[in-house]
């Protein structure tokens, strides 16, 4: 290039884009030659000297310029990894340099020349991913597959990536589904295997996850409410329709691709157990030990000495994945975990509002408006009740001397064979107060239904062999009763006398 033809534009006022138009050069060259001619005087000064000595300062200045700049660049890879620390910043480090290099880059050209520098190592300038802030988790597109000896069929796994952006550390796992329990356990996992939580966990819109999506405020699953309160963190599923959000992520999988998914291509295993121990994590070991191409550490290396000292703790307990049900207090003081078909003393005073039953394998709490009423120790026992003794009102007590005499008088005010009906329902429960809660619903029906209506239903219902408050009361919604009994059924009933269960009796 003409460098006096370049002065000579300069002196004229011609701006860098349009000199780069009349000579047919790069703008990019003219840029650079006019801050290298700035840097040697003004373009009056410069005008004045011949062909040999405008080549001979440009040179000498250029090879000092390339020294100094080299002597910046042995810093950057210190620059890129102080920076992930939080309080960091780009002004601090150049006073460090400055301090070091007093003939060294002002300001500007400091951060030009680092800037320059980080988008060569494809690092983003949108956004900074400080140490301990955010962790990025989402499926694979691709699935792994495994034989299944039972169904000699090779089934898919769903293969869960997670990347901490400022180490770039990853973690992958295979799991049987994206269902909501698998994905509680792979985020279980992940905080694990990092050994402490990051402020914020940043998962894609799944459906286990997200129950309504926005842009500005998603709505999450209470199970992922529960989650974030056991390790303190923040959920904040990326917005939907933006892939920038979760380039870092979209990245982690292609290299997953290419360290993991190939190496075991041909390798066969016999169950998601066996993948991830045999194929999948000695393999990310290997990956997050590989050096990074422009600076001499590893993901490893860059996470123990940058990332991990700025990690949440991790809580004493493993968090148990919880199951959340809404149930009504019914008016003997208890609420049913229908799962288990186990009741639950509630306060007595909560008897027909609705709670919300929040429980795991081995606990139960209820709360009323967020409010915890009482936690139990779970109880799978069908038909049992757990009552915790403070809760035994006077009112309860009462419920408790109820017994087969009481129910079997108050049903013979309706007619013998609804006694008889109740007193065979009663007995056919080792837990009486089972039998004694359905009882009480027959007695009621006499609420809605005509006295003799009823009657004639447990007459009816007496040819059962198991006697139940659903049956009486889908007869008399279904008018079934009213149909003629056969014959046998209108002959063998023993009718009700004083000895139909000993010497007492119930009049």
């Amino acid at each position: 290039m003409d460098v006096q033809q370049l002065i000579d534009l300069k002196l004229k006022g011609t701006s860098n884009r349009k000199i780069a138009e009349l000579l047919r050069i790069g703008r990019n060259t003219v840029n650079r030659y006019v801050a290298l001619l700035e840097t040697l005087g003004s373009y009056e000064e410069l005008a004045g000297l011949d062909e040999a000595d405008l080549n001979h300062l440009l040179t000498s200045k250029s090879e000092k310029s390339k020294s100094r700049y080299q002597s910046l660049a042995d810093w950057f890879p210190h620059f890129y990894k102080e920076l992930k620390k939080p309080g960091c910043t780009l002004q601090a480090l150049w006073i460090d340099y400055k301090n070091q290099h007093p003939d060294g880059y002002q300001y500007t050209q400091f951060a030009y020349h680092y800037s320059q520098w980080v988008n060569r190592v494809n690092a983003s300038q949108k956004l900074t991913h400080r140490a301990g802030q955010k962790t990025f988790f989402d499926f694979a597109g691709k699935p792994l597959y495994y034989f299944d000896r039972s169904s000699g069929r090779h089934n898919p796994a769903q293969v869960w990536v997670a990347i901490l952006p400022c180490s770039q550390y990853i973690y992958v796992q295979a799991l049987e589904s994206q269902n909501t329990e698998d994905i509680v356990t792979a985020v279980v996992d992940t905080v694990e295997y990092f050994g402490g939580v990051t402020q914020a966990l940043i998962p894609d819109n799944m459906k286990a996850i997200v129950t309504q999506a926005n842009r500005y405020e998603p709505v999450l699953t209470k199970t992922f409410k529960d989650l974030a309160v056991h390790y303190n963190v923040v959920i904040d599923p990326a917005r939907p329709y933006q892939p920038q959000d979760k380039a870092l992520v979209e990245n982690a999988v292609h290299l997953v691709y290419q360290h993991i998914y190939y190496p075991i291509s041909n390798m066969q295993f016999f169950s998601v157990d066996e993948l991830n121990k045999s194929g999948i994590f000695p393999r990310l070991d290997s990956l997050n030990e590989r050096m990074f191409s422009q600076v001499n550490y590893s993901r490893r290396e860059l996470f123990m000495t940058v990332e991990k000292p700025h990690l949440q703790p991790l809580p004493a307990s493993r968090y148990q994945i919880k199951q959340f049900r809404q149930a009504k207090v019914q008016k003997m003081g208890c609420v049913l975990l229908y799962e288990d078909k186990h009741y639950y003393g509630v306060p007595y005073r909560y008897i027909g509002q609705k709670v919300e039953l929040r429980y795991n394998r081995r606990t139960v709490e209820i709360y009323h408006h967020h409010k915890r009423l009482w936690s139990y120790k779970r109880d799978r026992t069908p038909g049992g009740y757990t009552i915790a003794g403070q809760l035994r009102s006077q009112q309860e007590k009462k419920h408790m001397v109820w017994d087969h005499d009481y129910f079997y008088r108050k049903a013979r005010r309706i007619g013998p064979y609804t006694g008889q009906y109740v007193s065979k329902l009663i007995r056919q429960y080792d837990y009486v107060d089972m039998g004694c809660k359905q009882a009480m619903g027959i007695i009621h029906l006499i609420k809605q239904y005509d006295r003799q209506r009823v009657e004639k239903a447990c007459r009816v219902g007496l040819a059962a062999s198991w006697y139940t408050y659903r049956n009486i009361h889908n007869m008399l919604v279904n008018k079934m009763e009213q149909q003629e009994l056969p014959f046998d059924q209108q002959t063998t009933h023993i009718p009700d006398h004083h000895n139909v269960r000993g010497p007492s009796t119930y009049e």
